[in-house]
């Protein structure tokens, strides 16, 4: 099932049109990756989805019906930007802005005293934001971003200003989140997010989306048929043993093992390569090349920008 449908978008601002016709289909508990550079419209499709401003045309389907102001109870946004009051007690307005997500005065006590205790937080319960690192207060904003169990959580650059420690706890809190039925909707730039966390991606790009579906299928659309062989023998051997089913592309030593990128041509499979090597040279190993997300976010973007 889908949680999110978002039907042919558009968006304009004045002379500048930041969303031209953009559908995406977000699968309920997928962590989706909302992907562009900069300026490509990713911020005005979280505003109209948050209902912080209206799409010119199109619509929005949460759960299969018209978007409304009360599903806003069911979403967690954590923007790019945080917007904690600097002056406040950390307690305190932790416990306002669960109330401001629908929670009674004690429910918001019993979950943030066990987030505070995940994220060994309790002994700053009464200092003041501005007295918290710009890691802590990350957490803080997670915190109240999840205080309220939502069933979509869209976070924008969630891993801005954390450590790699703290990014990574912040990671596997994600992943539990999902786990127990949460959709995540994950905006970044960091591709190795994208690559250990999403299982699906939308990649827009000026206003347009160019490319999206399920990160595995994208990555075998864009195989490129080419394997890395490491192995020893000399490089003639290697060469003639290739035959014209097969394309060298390079070969380099590394600790007196040769690696070889080969790629298959006239519909030769890896066993037929696999075949052609092994009477000639001593195999090591033998890794298909499989193009990772930046490659492809780079290659998509280059494209659409020619």
């Amino acid at each position: 099932m889908d949680i999110l449908n978002i039907e042919n978008i558009t968006k304009n601002y004045a002379a500048h049109t930041a969303l031209d016709d953009v559908s995406i289909v977000i699968p309920e508990q997928s962590v989706f990756g909302l992907l562009g550079p900069n300026g490509a419209g990713k911020t005005s499709l979280i505003r109209i989805i948050n209902q912080i401003t209206a799409p010119d045309k199109g619509r929005v389907l949460f759960n299969g019906k018209p978007l409304e102001p009360k599903h806003t109870e069911l979403i967690g946004y954590m923007p790019e930007e945080r917007g904690l009051y600097k002056k406040m007690e950390v307690g305190e307005q932790a416990l306002y802005l669960a109330q401001l997500k629908g929670l009674s005065r004690r429910d918001a006590n019993i979950k943030l005293k066990y987030w505070f205790e995940k994220f060994e937080l309790q002994s700053w319960w009464k200092k003041k934001v501005e007295e918290l690192s710009k890691g802590m207060q990350q957490k803080i904003q997670f915190i109240v971003t999840v205080i309220h169990e939502p069933k979509l959580l869209i976070m924008d650059e969630p891993f801005s200003g954390f450590d790699p420690i703290n990014a990574l706890l912040v990671r596997d809190e994600m992943l539990e989140l999902k786990a127990k039925g949460a959709t995540i909707i994950l905006s970044t730039h960091r591709m190795e997010s994208v690559e250990t966390l999403c299982t699906h991606i939308a990649l827009i790009n000026k206003s347009k989306k160019i490319l999206d579906g399920s990160v595995k299928d994208i990555r075998k659309m864009y195989k490129s048929n080419i394997y890395e062989v490491a192995y020893e023998g000399t490089n003639i051997g290697f060469a003639n043993a290739l035959w014209t089913g097969f394309e060298l592309h390079n070969t380099k030593e590394e600790d007196g093992i040769m690696k070889a990128r080969v790629k298959l041509l006239n519909g030769n499979t890896a066993n037929d390569l696999l075949s052609a090597l092994i009477p000639h040279v001593k195999l090591h190993s033998f890794v298909e090349v499989v193009p990772g997300m930046e490659d492809i976010f780079i290659m998509k973007v280059n494209e659409t920008n020619q």
